[in-house]
């Protein structure tokens, strides 16, 4: 049959704008027998069922998991908590949930026949996650043949009602994958709904990249998340598996690359939960290098208080990552007007810091005591410490520092004068 004609036949079974809200509550339309799938029992053992279009059809499996089945470190019933949270939270953050419940997240991933992107790269799995009060339902649609994607994505536009979709590294990837093939056949299947989205991979970036040497979801699930997986399928073996199944037709490599992404959707779960516990510290498992990062974050995202709030935390002890926690604090303080809480950690820290640290401090002390305090001695004072330390680190001649010598030997000569001037003309 052609295309054109497929199509044609299909046109039935859209969804109208106005029918939208009905068809959410309706179940899928759900045909047990067809005469094009082999190994249908097998299918069925493993929890799948057709979805069937005038004798086209889809694959959709479903899982569930109690609410307090432990992934890792946390239970799923943790996530709940996560949420509810973020209701309290005052600021703005790309994480927060504020307004959602728990029942509106939508944890998101893809397989697909390849790494790039375009037309020519095809989602053959389309798995999804959503936590109730009860339990996990992990819903997972397959396409099991070229040509199937009416029936695949209208399964799984008939099972979609989130508000917020949560990925790793889904904004760049699984999402936009969607929407392009979803293009291909928009005349005959649901349109897509307006997501808020949740990107988990960048926050891993942002709190763990010091400690692993890749933010791939296995290594945070593995170093971070406390989960170990047994006899999983690599990722990058999908595509080799889903070509092996479209010329023999036998699923059982299909269901490893299923649970593989089932996986990886429980551990979106696990992860939104960690960073949330991080970023809101719910708990103080956290390192001191990682409520560092914390702080960074919520500074980035305009969150200035919480984020001097993290800095006071991590600034007892006398390590680097201490310093630097120290030194942004200061930032702050300066930032609002603070001056003299500024000078008081910018003061000790010139003095106990590693070099590249006393470098900028010794010049923020020397900017504040010049246009703030008008303490034009100790200005003058830090000016020719930093001109010192520069000296020692051999980086007085460099010519990576030449403009930076220049503007000091002028803050200096300017120093000079005006203390001249109150030496000339005493008040």
């Amino acid at each position: 049959m052609s295309l054109k004609n497929k199509l044609s036949r299909m046109k039935k079974h859209l969804i109208r704008e106005e029918d939208a809200e009905d068809k959410k509550s309706q179940p899928p339309i759900l045909e047990q027998e067809t005469a094009d799938l082999p190994f249908l029992d097998l299918w069925k053992q493993n929890g799948a069922t057709v979805y069937d279009i005038d004798g086209d059809f889809c694959l959709v499996r479903e899982k569930r998991y109690p609410i307090d089945h432990q992934h890792g470190d946390y239970t799923f019933r943790d996530f709940i908590s996560a949420v509810d949270a973020w209701q309290d939270f005052a600021g703005v953050h790309p994480l927060s949930s504020k307004g959602h419940t728990h029942e509106q997240m939508f944890f998101f991933d893809t397989e697909t026949t390849g790494l790039g992107g375009g037309v020519g790269n095809t989602i053959f799995l389309l798995g999804h996650g959503r936590v109730t009060e009860t339990e996990v339902i992990v819903t997972q649609h397959f396409l099991p043949q070229p040509g199937s994607e009416i029936p695949l994505y209208h399964s799984f536009l008939s099972h979609v009602d989130y508000n917020t979709l949560v990925t790793y590294n889904g904004k760049a990837f699984d999402w936009p994958q969607v929407k392009t093939r979803h293009t291909l056949i928009k005349d005959h299947v649901p349109q897509l709904p307006a997501f808020g989205h949740f990107d988990l991979y960048h926050g891993s970036r942002r709190l763990f990249k010091h400690k692993l040497e890749s933010v791939k979801l296995i290594n945070v699930e593995r170093k971070i998340l406390g989960f170990n997986r047994v006899d999983d399928v690599p990722g990058y073996l999908a595509p080799m598996i889903y070509f092996d199944y479209i010329e023999r037709k036998d699923p059982e490599g299909i269901f490893k690359v299923m649970t593989h992404n089932e996986l990886d959707i429980l551990s979106l779960i696990t992860l939104y939960t960690h960073l949330t516990f991080q970023l809101l510290n719910v708990h103080k498992k956290a390192t001191d290098q990682e409520r560092f990062e914390v702080g960074r974050w919520l500074e980035y995202t305009g969150n200035r208080e919480i984020a001097k709030e993290r800095y006071q935390e991590i600034i007892r002890e006398d390590d680097r990552t201490n310093y630097e926690a120290m030194h942004l604090l200061a930032l702050q303080y300066k930032k609002d007007k603070e001056d003299w809480k500024a000078i008081e950690l910018w003061e000790r820290l010139w003095k106990e810091a590693p070099i590249s640290i006393r470098k900028v401090v010794l010049l923020e002390l020397a900017k504040l005591y010049e246009h703030k305090t008008k303490n034009f001695q100790l200005a003058l004072e830090r000016c020719e410490q930093l001109e010192s330390l520069l000296i020692e680190t051999e980086e007085a001649n460099s010519q990576k520092h030449e403009v930076f010598i220049g503007k000091l030997h002028h803050r200096k000569s300017r120093l000079t004068r005006k203390l001249n001037k109150n030496t000339d003309h005493p008040s």
